[in-house]
């Protein structure tokens, strides 16, 4: 489920709209003063934020300004305005979409769905990942290292990419097992210890993949 921040100092909007996202499976937060809106997206979690115009304190396009100096979170602006030199303003500031009040709800909800489905396309154009002078392409499915291909079973691979993913996260062996339900090899808790070690000596002498002793296993690189 995404969340949604509204920051608008309408409180029966934030009502409405709460209740009518729920039917999109849209988990709606709301702040009446930009300084509340701002101290909530520091604390992370939100996914959108739907931005007023007017509102006490400062207005939604200094607001939009301070949240593009931090993060990069879509955008979507409302203003009881529409005149189109607001609108560019507010674009040209970072907001991704602009919607004059009043709206219909349902018109609101394809906009925030079309930029979840846009920002999804583009981090699944993101086929490469790279590591130093590891190279994972999820389009083909293969690794490299130093340019050279490195000869990966399908198990091995889903392993590999499962862990590149999560980087940083350290995952126990009933997580790993859980998230590559559906790989053809039937894999027990002592196979991801075999496999990991298939990894690692594969991945020589680079050393990616960090045993934390009672936990699991974490994927060490940095992205280049």
């Amino acid at each position: 489920m995404h969340t949604i921040l509204l920051i608008d100092d309408d409180e029966r909007l934030a009502e409405l709209l709460g209740r009518y996202f729920k039917q999109f499976d849209l988990q709606l937060e709301s702040a009446n003063l930009p300084s509340q809106g701002l101290a909530r997206l520091k604390r992370g979690g939100v996914d959108l934020v739907i931005l007023d115009v007017m509102m006490p304190e400062m207005d939604g396009f200094e607001v939009c300004k301070q949240i593009r100096h931090d993060s990069e979170v879509p955008i979507v602006m409302l203003t009881a305005r529409g005149e189109v030199m607001d609108r560019v303003v507010g674009l040209e500031l970072g907001a991704d979409d602009y919607l004059p009040k009043p709206f219909e709800p349902r018109e609101l909800v394809a906009r925030i769905q079309n930029i979840f489905k846009r920002s999804e396309r583009s981090r699944s154009d993101e086929a490469v990942m790279r590591f130093g002078d590891l190279a994972i392409d999820t389009a083909l499915q293969q690794a490299t290292l130093a340019d050279e291909v490195v000869q990966l079973s399908s198990t091995e691979y889903r392993m590999l990419e499962l862990l590149v993913r999560q980087a940083g996260k350290t995952l126990s062996r009933d997580e790993i097992l859980n998230q590559l339900k559906g790989v053809e090899v039937e894999l027990f808790t002592r196979s991801v210890d075999i496999a990991i070690s298939r990894l690692r000596q594969k991945l020589k002498p680079a050393e990616f993949i960090k045993t934390v002793r009672g936990s699991g296993y974490c994927f060490v690189g940095r992205v280049s």
